[in-house]
């Protein structure tokens, strides 16, 4: 069964081309600058990457390019179309309607519509993704794997403000969380490594976006991003958690608007805005070795931050099996991984510093034999678990 996985941005789609009867990738790529001067496409055939300049005017325009590529004599790898099943498409919010993946109609397309609100900036772009998408293959499955969806188990006492409760009855104001396919995916490949399903997992998904999970018996009872994905952790350009009146002090004292202070948090904050410098943690810690000092105070922002949430997460769990670290960070950054370990010797966790540097984007455990707590850098794989998904959903139509 061969199924195409797509990430649509909103200038951007990026696809997996998954055969998963062997859950081999057999092609990936990305269209970038999508209605833009410049727009060019990357692809990966073979372990062979390619970049070519390319016209594209729209998201359909986009989704035909990579129809061509995959089908093209010289280089393609499927013969034609019909060889795909079935797509699955990344979805970032599906609000409270959803808490697991689901065959796309037009009852859904609308739901989607409707958490646009909660997404303004990333579900218009997966509805042009899964529109286009129809338009080419109209005869082909959708698929859609939400974000929100793992989170879905999180207690009531854990997901709501306290703000007047009409706000969440008429306005659905309330923590989503984010990052979920990740989360998932990372905390069964730590329960199959533990060896047993009733466990106690905090996952930490650390990128430029970046958020900590905490998951009992595979199911998440809590994690660090909120109503948006702004919320949390502090990361690559949000400001993560921050006093609400700070909002009202910037549009009274500083004359703010209210989206010049969206932009700000979202766009100029976070380890960018403390450091000055950049929102690449390579970039911070070079800087950090040159003496600079706001670099320095960006990287123990976010590490303080860090540790206070396993910290916080591990008594919400009443204990602790595995902590595990994924995405671009988390699987490449030693340093970070070390200092969100630091001091955790009482709970019975021990990592072993040796391997901890060596281990860059790979799966390993890098705590001492003697840990009663594992813990493991697992490379997070969200296009293979949408696939899975949607292989799962087709074959029981």
């Amino acid at each position: 069964m061969i199924i195409l996985v797509v990430n649509a941005g909103s200038s951007s789609l990026k696809y997996q081309l998954l055969d998963m009867e062997s859950e081999r990738v057999m092609s990936k790529g990305l269209v970038e600058r999508i209605g833009s001067e410049g727009s060019s496409v990357t692809y990966c055939n073979d372990d062979k990457k390619t970049t070519v300049e390319k016209s594209v005017q729209n998201h359909t325009d986009a989704v035909k390019i990579v129809f061509e590529i995959l089908t093209s004599r010289k280089f393609g790898v499927i013969k034609d179309m019909k060889e795909i099943i079935a797509v699955g498409h990344r979805v970032v919010h599906g609000a409270d309607k959803y808490s697991a993946s689901v065959l796309i109609n037009e009852d859904v397309m609308k739901t989607l519509g409707d958490c646009v609100i909660y997404a303004p900036l990333h579900n218009p772009a997966n509805i042009k993704g899964i529109k286009a998408c129809i338009e080419v293959m109209p005869d082909v499955p959708m698929v859609g794997v939400f974000d929100t969806a793992f989170h879905q188990t999180i207690p009531d006492y854990a997901f709501m403000y306290a703000l007047p409760y009409e706000m969440y009855k008429k306005h659905g104001i309330r923590k989503y969380g984010f990052h979920g396919t990740s989360h998932r995916y990372v905390s069964q490949v730590a329960i199959k490594l533990l060896g047993k399903e009733e466990s106690k997992i905090i996952t930490c998904h650390l990128g430029n976006g970046a958020s900590i999970c905490a998951i009992k018996d595979g199911k998440s009872v809590d994690t660090s991003m909120g109503h948006t994905p702004t919320g949390g952790l502090m990361m690559g350009t949000r400001s993560g958690d921050i006093d609400p009146e700070i909002f009202s002090v910037l549009q009274s004292v500083g004359k703010f608007s209210v989206k010049e202070i969206d932009n700000m948090l979202n766009k100029e904050s976070g380890m960018l805005g403390v450091s000055g410098i950049s929102n690449d943690f390579r970039d911070l810690e070079e800087a950090l070795h040159r003496g600079d000092k706001r670099a320095k105070l960006a990287l123990e922002m976010f590490d303080y931050t860090l540790r206070k949430y396993v910290g916080a997460y591990t008594f919400v769990l009443r204990g602790l099996d595995a902590l595990v670290f994924t995405a671009g960070i988390g699987e490449n950054d030693w340093e970070t991984r070390y200092e969100a370990c630091y001091g955790l010797e009482r709970l019975g966790l021990f990592l072993d510093e040796e391997k901890n540097k060596q281990v860059k984007g790979m799966l390993a455990e890098i705590s001492t034999p003697d840990s009663r707590v594992k813990v493991y850098v697992i490379p997070t794989n969200e296009e293979l678990m949408i696939a899975r998904d949607t292989k799962t959903i087709v074959e029981n139509l």
